[in-house]
């Protein structure tokens, strides 16, 4: 029973090991002899079926020789069709994920060209962008400034106080995270703070951060019900470079 052997050997080294690890180190570990395997696995017959990663790594019997082998034969087959359809899983969805990208990609093209043209800044933000980029709301948000700029006009700022939502100190920081530009967020927390009264259409959200010259912290809040709108994947950094794109636009 050569094969029978060859399938069991992993199983007896694992034991030899657990039991070898309760006690002091004595040195290398001699592999057991093929008896000593078999005999095992004659008193612990559910070993293996017990961890079916084992057959990845153990050699098929060349024929088959009765129902003992075939299931062998069979488990070993079953544990490698799952890696495979795991790895279909996931190459499914960087597809996917990569088609829902490239086509967020042109939208935030319009959606720059739209504030290239644009004379108020906010208000094509707010009303033009969220058609451009199909998603139901995009926002602009921002933490007070700093003490020294407390007392200048609006436009002092380098943007319009008015059409932009309040944030309170240190909230840009905390919603994008340290050493980010922009995040997309499957749970999406603060809803009512930065999409307002559509924050109830708002299942997954993607924010950006808008650097200002002189003004507090400012970011871009993007909010879609449809999760395809703003893909989980190779999105930051399309949305970042719309985050750099509204601070120009606010700069002119």
């Amino acid at each position: 029973m050569k094969v029978r052997s060859s399938t069991t050997v992993a199983a007896a080294s694992a034991a030899t090991a657990s039991a070898s690890s309760a006690g002091p180190a004595r040195g290398p570990i001699a592999d057991p002899e093929p008896e000593a395997v078999a005999a095992y696995l004659r008193a612990h017959p559910e070993f293996l079926a017990e961890r079916p990663d084992l057959y990845r790594v153990l050699l098929p019997p060349r024929r088959v020789h009765g129902e003992v082998f075939a299931d062998h034969m069979a488990a070993m087959l079953a544990a490698e069709r799952n890696r495979l359809r795991a790895i279909e899983a996931e190459m499914g969805a960087l597809l996917a994920d990569g088609r829902a990208g490239t086509g967020l990609a042109v939208r935030v093209r319009l959606a720059v060209l739209a504030l290239i043209r644009s004379t108020d800044v906010v208000e094509t933000v707010t009303q033009e962008l969220p058609a451009l980029l199909g998603i139901e709301t995009c926002t602009l948000a921002a933490e007070p400034a700093p003490s020294p700029y407390r007392h200048r006009p609006p436009a002092a700022h380098g943007w319009p106080r008015w059409g932009v939502l309040p944030l309170p100190r240190g909230a840009v920081a905390r919603l994008i995270g340290p050493g980010r530009d922009a995040v997309v967020r499957s749970q999406p927390t603060d809803r009512e703070m930065l999409h307002a009264e559509a924050a109830p259409l708002v299942s997954r959200d993607a924010l950006a951060r808008v650097p200002v010259f002189g003004g507090g912290p400012m970011l871009l809040a993007l909010g879609a019900r449809d999760a395809a709108a703003l893909p989980a994947r190779q999105a930051t950094a399309t949305i970042a470079f719309l985050g750099r794109a509204v601070a120009a636009a606010l700069a002119r």
